[in-house]
């Protein structure tokens, strides 16, 4: 829910309400507020109540830089030979994304899919999961960049061009056309901050205050 951003950054918690939409008790939530804020996705104040982290740019930076370096160097490993079946699996996940009637979280996943399969072409498919448990701000960002924009279809063109790419054996193209899209993410945060800056984070010592609502200052 929160990685979803159907608990909008900022967002108070109630342990009781979360636990009464869940149908689960107060400990297994308290339990996972407490393992959240530790991937700092929850911030806890004492007196004052639980909060879902605004978006942190400094956070979303680092897990933007690892998945780069990663993606990039994936592309190094690409053998002469690529799988076929993976190749046509690609081919399939990029007609899928093309799809009109297709949901954000849908297009989410394909790409989650279109990324891990460009991985497994290198033969490091498993390095994946590495990088998916690192990206929690990232992901974030990501989907607020994609609530953003009109359609996602410009995001699917840059999958398609970053295949073609990698099935025609370019690299240098593969490469800058990764390093494109996956910096796109730092324009849609700036975009977005100027007209919805109470979802990011500016200092890290800032507090909400609880008054008649809660109100970060």
């Amino acid at each position: 829910m929160v990685l979803t951003l159907e608990l909008a950054p900022g967002a108070a918690l109630s342990e009781n309400e979360l636990a009464a939409s869940l149908g689960v008790s107060r400990t297994p939530v308290r339990e996972s507020l407490i393992l959240l804020s530790q991937e700092g996705l929850v911030q806890v104040f004492p007196k004052i109540g639980s909060f879902v982290s605004r978006v942190d740019p400094a956070q979303v930076a680092d897990a933007q830089f690892l998945r780069e370096a990663v993606e990039l160097a994936s592309l190094e490993s690409l053998p002469d030979r690529l799988d076929t079946a993976v190749v046509e699996e690609l081919r399939d996940n990029l007609g899928r994304q093309r799809r009109a009637d297709l949901g954000l979280e849908e297009f989410f996943a394909l790409d989650e899919a279109f990324h891990h399969g460009l991985m497994r072409l290198s033969g490091h498919g498993d390095v994946w999961n590495t990088v998916a448990a690192a990206k929690g701000h990232l992901d974030r960002a990501r989907r607020l960049g994609l609530h953003e924009n009109v359609s996602p279809a410009v995001f699917a063109a840059q999958h398609h061009e970053i295949f073609d790419a990698v099935v025609g054996g370019n690299l240098p193209r593969a490469r800058t056309a990764m390093r494109t899209h996956l910096r796109a993410v730092f324009d849609d945060i700036e975009r977005i901050r100027a007209h919805s800056p109470e979802l990011f984070a500016a200092d890290a010592s800032t507090v909400p205050v609880r008054r008649n609502v809660v109100v970060w200052e």
